[in-house]
């Protein structure tokens, strides 16, 4: 069974190297992890990156997705948009941020 705990491990390793000073705005994306009930957010402010297992409720945009798919989602073995036509993965707000995130992890954004 996926953790929130070991989502939060992976994302940290994959994100280890990412330079946020070069990032130019602001980014807040909540993802909602519907099957554990969990959440955590992913921020880009003032060149650091933050990923903290809270709720933003300032955020730009919400991802649902469950934590399987969300795992798939990072490591490019679920696309994006075929995750979004199937009902996988829900987004409220920007969708461009979600875009952005997902370059932030390494994965592709199409």
């Amino acid at each position: 069974m996926v953790t929130l705990e070991n989502i939060l491990a992976e994302i940290k390793e994959k994100t280890a190297n990412f330079d946020a000073t070069g990032y130019d705005g602001f980014l807040a994306v909540q993802v909602s992890l519907k099957d554990i009930d969990k959440v955590f957010y992913v921020e880009i402010k003032d060149g650091k990156l933050s990923v903290e297992p809270y709720s933003y409720d300032d955020r730009q945009a919400n991802m649902i997705i469950s934590s399987d798919n969300f795992v798939k989602l990072i490591n490019g073995k679920l696309n994006s948009v075929q995750a979004f036509l199937t009902g996988k993965l829900k987004i409220e707000g920007n969708i461009d941020k979600c875009k952005e995130m997902a370059a932030v992890f390494g994965g592709k954004a199409d």
